[in-house]
């Protein structure tokens, strides 16, 4: 067995153990309600083919590439996404995507690649950029009721929500009839993990019940960015005007404020941002399939539970890029 086999299986084996210690620490949270297994809570694998994790990411979807001072990774999970391609790189497909973004990648710094494509809202992010989290600045305030309001999508935020329902929570998992969960459908085994303690709603979003709701709600959980979020009606001042005793967890790829704020990303770009990676004869390696996802709705889970114990309010900005940097941070 190679040198990079056993650094793989390594650094596989000390992300597992701090995965495993910060399952303690939600389960603790919980009051011993919560059973967490940290293979599991890593593992979609049962709904689909994935790949050993490599310079590729095992879904397929996104790949570090080499700029020409340092390492980038790049998500083409979307058709939008291929179709910009030249308006990011400057330079037709003139070959497949893939063989276009390293070859145009490697001629331009990894600095203006990232630019570009924040100005794109293509998902790209340098290796190693993200900072580890900070702790959540909340107010100590009266609760609102015990509703919580799971309005994300994916991985990452109904992940957090599944935890809160089986911590005891009445989670309901609010869905757009315009733009439902993809989950369900492509990946049914992981929606029921993720969604089988919830009650589901359909209704439009922006809409003046699922305002009333939010209004009446203790916690709410999204994955948008804020100003699309502001366009349905939730804008975060107005918001905790209306419903002061309110916890909001959002999950953003790389933050919620500033310019982070208008950042797309996925669960492998963000983990790479992250630096949730290993080294390879000088070259970057992933180590498991978009690992910022599960991770940052085990830890936003946690936090909320925390702070719904000590009876605090206010919002949990917490980002699946900064997250993987924490979990990286840890392992160091």
């Amino acid at each position: 067995m190679g040198a990079g086999s056993c650094d793989r299986e390594s650094k596989v084996k000390a992300l597992l153990e701090t995965v495993a210690d910060a399952g303690d620490r939600l389960v603790k949270a919980s009051h011993g309600k919560i059973r967490f297994d940290a293979a599991q809570a890593l593992d979609r694998s049962s709904d689909r083919d994935l790949a050993e994790a490599g310079p590729w990411s095992p879904n397929r979807h996104c790949r570090l590439v080499r700029a020409s001072d340092a390492w980038i990774a790049v998500s083409l999970a979307r058709e939008d996404d291929i179709e910009l391609l030249p308006a990011w790189l400057g330079t037709p497909l003139d070959a497949t995507p893939w063989e276009t973004v390293i070859s145009a990648a490697a001629k331009r710094t990894a600095k203006d690649l990232v630019s570009a494509a924040i100005e794109l809202h293509l998902p790209v992010a340098r290796l190693g950029e993200a900072k580890a989290l900070d702790p959540p600045k909340l107010d100590q305030g009266r609760k609102g009721n015990d509703i919580i309001l799971d309005m994300s999508a994916l991985w990452a935020g109904p992940y957090c929500g599944g935890l809160l329902a089986e911590a005891g929570h009445r989670v309901v998992k609010i869905e757009s009839p315009d733009r439902p969960d993809p989950t369900v459908r492509h990946m049914p085994r992981l929606d029921a993990r993720l969604n089988g303690r919830k009650e589901r709603k359909s209704m439009t979003f922006g809409g003046p019940q699922l305002l009333s709701m939010v209004d009446k709600a203790g916690v709410i959980i999204t994955s948008a960015r804020p100003h699309a979020l502001a366009r349905m009606g939730l804008n975060e001042k107005q918001v905790f005007a209306r419903n002061p005793g309110l916890m909001w967890i959002a999950i953003t790829a790389h933050g919620w404020r500033g310019d982070a704020a208008m950042r797309v990303g996925f669960g492998d770009d963000c983990a790479a941002a992250g630096g949730l990676l290993r080294w390879d004869d000088g070259a970057p390696q992933f180590i498991g399939d978009a690992l910022a996802d599960p991770l940052t709705g085990m830890l936003a889970a946690t936090l909320a539970l925390e702070a719904l114990d000590s009876g605090k309010t206010g919002l949990i900005d917490i980002s699946l890029a900064r997250t993987a940097a924490s979990f990286a941070e840890a392992m160091a």
